[in-house]
């Protein structure tokens, strides 16, 4: 399902991915993790060994204001700080991942791409082989600077979809915006078990009828179950607060996130869907 050729060859990859999970008749697998957790040296160990199971990798960007985010993202992040991460460890995780199978996503809040410089930030991350990003409180007031400086570097701008967006408001995320569309599949903040909201099933459909774009689930997708149940209407299931919970008890690590990425990889690429 390719919805734009952006003139980089990273972004592109997340256009592949999508295109070729579609022929397969199931949806993409997605993980996150914040660079940096639980340290850099196993942050990079875990998410090379994650990309082995999963189509794309979103790397997130640690801040200390992840409102968003519930306690097990927050946490994570908190010690990716506290091990000292810097912005220049996401782009040399993303440089050091760029040979990997998964198409590479930044995940990450405004106030850090503001403070770094939005058009550097896009430049530097497209440079080290960064395919898209995704900023979830993005203001409306920076989304037209924001817009120009993805697409003047390469990127996809991927934007987080109101559960409740008026129809006019699909529409205009849809021109603003490529490579893929991310949809809450619960209400509230990230690492909340399931089930998945009823109304779900509807948000997808309008936004593949609004925005032209595949569509992403995630937020609460806290089991293979949920993956499974996820995927057989979404374009790609995104898993993060379930992958670090079972990081967060092991003692290694990037053995523990790589038993998670099978087991969703499992979840999501199990029971494939009909062609359409």
């Amino acid at each position: 399902m390719l919805t734009s050729t952006p003139p980089s060859w990273p972004a592109y990859r997340l256009d592949q991915v999508l295109t070729q999970s579609r022929l397969q008749h199931r949806a993409a697998l997605g993980l996150y993790l914040p660079v940096g957790y639980p340290s850099r040296s196993a942050s990079l160990d875990a998410l090379h060994a994650m990309s082995e199971h999963s189509d794309v990798l979103e790397l997130g960007v640690p801040t200390e204001d992840a409102y968003l985010d519930g306690v097990t993202v927050q946490h994570a992040a908190a010690q990716a700080l506290e091990g000292g991460f810097r912005m220049a460890d996401l782009f040399t995780t993303t440089a050091d991942l760029a040979s990997s199978p998964a198409a590479l996503v930044a995940m990450t809040y405004w106030a850090p791409v503001k403070a770094y410089g939005p058009r550097l930030f896009a430049e530097q991350f497209a440079a080290a082989g960064g395919a898209g990003v995704l900023i979830p409180d993005l203001p409306d007031r920076a989304a037209a600077h924001w817009q120009h400086a993805t697409e003047t570097a390469g990127l996809h701008n991927v934007p987080l979809i109101p559960a409740h967006a008026s129809a006019a408001r699909l529409h205009a995320i849809g021109r603003s915006s490529s490579g893929m569309a991310y949809a809450p599949a619960i209400p509230g903040l990230t690492g909340a078990a399931g089930p998945l909201s009823p109304y779900l099933p509807r948000l997808v459909r309008r936004l593949r009828e609004a925005t032209r774009l595949p569509v992403a689930v995630g937020i609460g997708i806290s089991t293979p179950a949920l993956a499974a149940q996820a995927s057989a209407y979404a374009d790609a299931v995104v898993v993060g607060s379930a992958v670090i919970r079972r990081m967060h008890t092991a003692t290694n690590s990037a053995a523990a996130a790589a038993a998670a990425a099978r087991d969703f990889a499992a979840g999501v690429r199990g029971d494939p869907r009909p062609a359409a």
